[in-house]
C-alpha cells in the first residue's frame, strides 16, 4: 500500500508539474506578445508621419507656365548652405553658395508628358532594361518618367524651352536656405516621400506630386524619393573643395554626370538632399527621371 501511495503521489506530481509548465509557457507567451505590442507602439509614436507636419502656404513664391504647359516655381536669389559634413566624402565640405534667381518645375516630368515630347520629336519612349516585376506596374501615364538618359533629359528640357538645373540649383530648390536633410526638415517622415519599402503606400513608382506633406520650402514636390533626377553638372568627387561661391556650374564636361534626390529604391539615408550619385551620361534606369529649370529671363532658357 505504501508503494502504491508513492506511485500515485509521483503521478500527481508529474501532472502538476506538466500543467504548471504549460501555464508558465502560456504566461511567457502572453508577456512576450504584450512587450512586442508595446515596442511597436513606441516605435510608431517615435516615427512621425506626414499628417504631423504643419501645413504651409507657398503662395508667396511666383509661378509660371513653361512652353510645354507645366508649372514652374521661382526660387529667389540669395545664399544657401550646400553639402554636408555628416554625409559621404563627396558631400563635404559644407559651404555657402550664392545663386541668382531661377525657375524649376514644381513636379517631376510624367510619362504622359514625356510621351508628348517623344511623339513631337519622333523619338522612341525610354526602354526598361532591368526590372524584376511586371513592367505594367511602373508604366502608367501619371507616374514619373524614368529610364531617361542624361542626353534625353537635356533634349526634353531644350524642347520645353528650358534646361536642366545645375546641381546647386537643385539642392537649393530642395532644402531652401537651411541645412535640412529632407525637404520638410531634419528627420525622415513616413508618407512624405516615396522611398524603399511599402510603408509610404507604393512599392515602386508613385504618381508625380502626390506627397503633399513632403514639399520643399518653395512648395516643390518629390525632391526626395520617387525618381532620382539628372542635373546639368558633371561629377567630381572633390568639386565642393574648389566650387565658386556664385552660381557654380560644376567641373568641366565629363562622361560622369550627377543624379540627385534618391528614388523609390533608396533607403531614407540615401534619399537625403545632400546625397550625390554619379552615373554615365548614357545610363538609363527605372529609378532616374527628369525635371527642368530655366532662368528668370525666358529668352535665355534652353540656350
Amino acid at each position: 500500500m505504501e508503494n502504491k501511495g508513492v506511485l500515485v503521489g509521483s503521478i500527481i506530481f508529474v501532472f502538476a508539474s506538466f500543467f504548471l509548465m504549460i501555464g508558465l509557457l502560456a504566461y511567457e507567451s502572453y508577456k512576450a506578445k504584450q512587450m512586442k505590442q508595446l515596442a511597436a507602439s513606441v516605435a510608431s509614436e517615435a516615427r512621425p508621419t506626414a499628417s504631423s507636419l504643419p501645413s504651409q502656404d507657398f503662395s508667396m513664391y511666383k509661378t509660371r507656365i513653361g512652353d510645354e504647359g507645366r508649372e514652374m516655381v521661382q526660387v529667389p536669389e540669395g545664399p544657401f548652405t550646400m553639402g554636408s559634413n555628416d554625409g559621404d566624402p563627396d558631400e563635404a565640405p559644407e559651404h555657402q553658395v550664392y545663386l541668382k534667381g531661377f525657375y524649376i518645375d514644381r513636379n517631376e516630368v510624367t510619362q504622359q508628358e514625356y510621351q508628348r515630347f517623344a511623339k513631337m520629336t519622333k523619338r522612341g519612349m525610354p526602354r526598361i532594361e532591368v526590372f524584376d516585376d511586371d513592367q505594367s506596374k511602373i508604366l502608367k501615364p501619371e507616374f514619373a518618367a524614368m529610364s531617361v538618359s542624361w542626353d534625353e533629359a537635356i533634349a526634353y528640357c531644350k524642347w520645353a524651352g528650358k534646361r536642366l538645373p545645375t546641381e546647386a540649383e537643385w539642392e537649393k530648390a530642395g532644402r531652401g536656405e537651411s541645412k535640412r536633410r529632407y525637404p520638410w526638415g531634419d528627420k525622415f517622415v513616413v508618407n512624405a516621400a516615396n522611398v524603399d519599402g511599402t510603408e509610404d503606400g507604393y512599392k515602386y513608382l508613385a504618381p508625380s506630386g502626390v506627397f503633399e506633406g513632403g514639399r520643399s520650402p518653395y512648395g516643390i514636390h518629390d525632391m526626395t524619393g520617387n525618381v532620382a533626377e539628372w542635373v546639368e553638372d558633371s561629377y567630381d568627387e572633390h568639386y565642393y573643395k574648389k566650387s565658386p561661391f556664385r552660381d557654380p556650374k560644376g567641373p568641366d564636361n565629363a562622361d560622369l554626370k550627377v543624379v540627385r534626390g534618391g528614388s523609390w529604391r533608396e533607403t531614407e539615408h540615401q534619399a537625403r538632399l545632400s546625397k550625390r550619385f554619379a552615373a554615365k551620361h548614357w545610363r538609363t534606369d527605372v529609378t532616374i527621371g527628369v525635371r527642368c529649370a530655366s532662368d528668370l529671363d525666358p529668352a535665355s532658357a534652353g540656350s
